[in-house]
């Protein structure tokens, strides 16, 4: 299949948007804070090589997200389109964004996935990320807007 692959800019939030609300799984995960058009403005900024979307026909298909904080790297998005999985897309995208991770002296990567996204967790499991289960995962919301997840 073919498909051009770019940097994420701001100028793609409404098609990045609209791509994360084209399944459940993506669209349970946003929320109206840090995945609003500011927020997102303030993580490519900080992040401008690590965030990559596939293109087709001048539609995103695919985007991952992709920072660090100097010592570790974290996939805060990634999806593809429902129409176009399975075609080696996601795959691409995780190549790249490790690339561009170890590119800027990171050495180590891990990404969130939903407990029960069995789909998501086979894919991430056959990419080489291995599951920890000797940490707990604990998050505190700053902002009432901001769930703080179940």
């Amino acid at each position: 299949m073919n498909y051009e692959i770019k940097k994420v800019t701001i100028d793609d939030y409404d098609a990045l948007y609209e791509l994360w609300n084209s399944t459940e799984q993506s669209r349970r995960a946003l929320n109206s804070v840090d995945d609003s058009r500011e927020g997102i403005e303030r993580y490519l900024k900080r992040n401008p090589d690590t965030c990559f979307a596939a293109v087709k026909d001048g539609r995103i298909i695919g985007v991952i997200l992709t920072g660090h904080d100097g010592r570790r790297a974290i996939i805060h998005h990634m999806c593809v389109h429902p129409d176009y999985r399975r075609m080696g897309i996601a795959r691409h995208l995780v190549s790249l964004a490790e690339e561009a991770i170890q590119k800027e002296g990171i050495q180590k990567i891990f990404g969130l996935v939903f407990k029960d996204n069995d789909t998501a967790n086979i894919f991430w499991e056959n990419q080489g990320y291995s599951l920890r289960t000797n940490l707990n995962y604990r998050n505190k919301s700053l902002n009432s807007d901001v769930p703080t997840g179940e």
